[in-house]
């Protein structure tokens, strides 16, 4: 492994500098610079320097490679000049989407690859003549066997996620991609990750012609503008602790990370019955299921995501103020891949793990080993919540009182009779209760099915599990 003064060194990419289709394609997306990596990136790409590099998740690493592929492809020539993969078919079609974005003026026509659908779609494509091709490995090997698709014009080959790309999972079917390209006509190649462990880049050499390595992470992998906290919870009571951290971190939308497809059902199980607008996505789910769970979540109508680490990579979410793991991860660098889902390009964000006494220690490995400041928060009581609820509550109440003109006033103190009365029986203070409930929440909502029975526990489950209360819905 080398470092980045290794490669020959190239001067720093500028957005001024650029074609004019490629700045106008930058402008579509809202971009006023290029991103660190972007700027370090690029020139290499435009002098077809095989490299490895690295950059923290959220950094605009999408970028750094699409810009110079859409300038670098032939657009008269219809064949696949540049192919993408990505490990999972939500990352093929984030990069599909941004580099609709960013090609628009350009005239190269990509297309999104992936199992779980149709052929139709991306065989008519590639008889278009597709020019940029970003696909998951099992499809594009498909495709590669039915001749659908060859790689014999291949001139860019980019391994997105690349230390899942080259990981036990997926690196059989990477050699089997290899065995479609003229190896006396290799694709210029480069790799990008958040982090490259030492397997990786034991394998890289397999893949590319000695390439260099750029670091833009060497100080900190993790994301330095999230804040890392973790709380210990009775491995009996862990559901009801994240319904209280929920409650006292009020987070405005976040992923809530699984180790297993089954605590991912229980998880999400529980969030619903206590009211909160929650959904899930695994690999078991149906193209048609995770469709509609993703569409939610480009339209920001999704508070709360359930999911295992399927979710880590290739689900883009700027707004996302938090990440909470249910349970720390089984690898190690999962929690880089989780924790970045937030704080994403000079963003802030919280990554919150829940642990019991023996995943504990399994996160202080984990801070140790990528030097990440991890605080210790003390466990919410439901006095807690209940205090900071109340004062929350007040401080709407006060704001909206404040908000009323005089007529208004005059409207509601008609109730104040009938509130001293409620206020006086235990009856009554419910009524009230609910009210302020339905005000916290933000408004009124269609109602939440009541639950008819409560969500039983994976019986594998090692932290023991058990459901709570029903809550009424939470506010989106």
């Amino acid at each position: 492994m080398t470092d980045e003064t290794t490669p020959p060194l190239l001067p720093e990419a500028k957005l001024a500098d650029l074609p004019e289709k490629l700045r106008q394609g930058a402008a579509q997306a809202g971009w006023t610079e290029l991103m660190p990596v972007q700027a370090k990136a690029i020139p290499y790409l435009f002098a077809r320097q095989d490299m490895m590099i690295q950059s923290r998740t959220g950094s605009g690493k999408t970028g750094a490679y699409l810009l110079p592929i859409f300038e670098m492809v032939n657009a008269r020539q219809p064949h696949a000049q540049a192919l993408v993969l990505v490990p999972t078919r939500e990352l093929a079609l984030q990069v599909a989407t941004e580099a609709a974005i960013l090609g628009r003026e350009t005239g190269v026509r990509s297309i999104a690859v992936y199992g779980g659908v149709g052929y139709g779609e991306q065989l008519d494509a590639f008889k278009a003549g597709a020019h940029l091709v970003i696909g998951t490995p099992g499809r594009i090997l498909d495709h590669l066997m039915r001749r659908s698709l060859t790689l014999d014009h291949l001139h860019m080959l980019i391994f997105d996620e690349a230390d899942r790309m080259l990981s036990m999972g997926f690196y059989p079917d990477m050699v089997r991609v290899q065995a479609y390209i003229d190896r006396e006509h290799r694709p210029s190649t480069f790799m990008f990750s958040a982090t490259f462990p030492a397997q990786v880049l034991s394998l890289a050499n397999q893949f590319m012609r000695q390439p260099g390595f750029i670091n833009l992470s060497s100080d900190h992998i993790h994301v330095a503008e999230t804040e890392h906290v973790f709380y210990q919870t009775p491995g009996m009571d862990k559901d009801r602790s994240l319904v209280r951290i929920i409650e006292v971190e009020n987070p405005l939308s976040a992923i809530i990370f699984c180790n297993t497809k089954a605590h991912v059902d229980y998880v999400s199980t529980v969030l619903q019955r206590f009211g909160y607008d929650a959904d899930q996505l695994t690999s078991d789910l149906s193209q048609v299921a995770r469709e509609q769970v993703m569409e939610r979540i480009r339209q920001e109508k999704l508070r709360f995501l359930v999911a295992t680490d399927v979710a880590a990579r290739g689900i883009d979410l700027p707004e996302l103020s938090h990440v909470i793991q249910y349970e720390p991860p089984e690898d190690p660098e999962a929690y880089i891949h989780r924790a970045g889902r937030t704080g994403r390009a000079g963003g802030s964000g919280t990554a919150i793990t829940l642990v019991n006494g023996s995943e504990r220690l399994e996160l202080g490995r984990i801070a140790k080993r990528y030097s990440v400041p991890i605080e210790e928060r003390p466990l919410p009581s439901d006095e807690d919540v209940q205090r900071i609820v109340a004062e929350r509550a007040t401080a709407l109440l006060e704001a909206r009182l404040r908000g009323r003109d005089r007529l208004q006033t005059e409207r509601m103190e008609r109730f104040i009779p009938l509130a001293d009365s409620l206020a006086q029986s235990p009856e009554g203070a419910h009524l009230l209760a609910m009210l302020l409930d339905d005000f916290y929440q933000g408004g009124f909502h269609p109602p939440v099915p009541p639950a008819t029975a409560a969500p039983r526990a994976p019986a594998h489950s090692s932290d023991g599990s058990r459901s709570g209360r029903p809550h009424r819905r939470r506010r989106n």
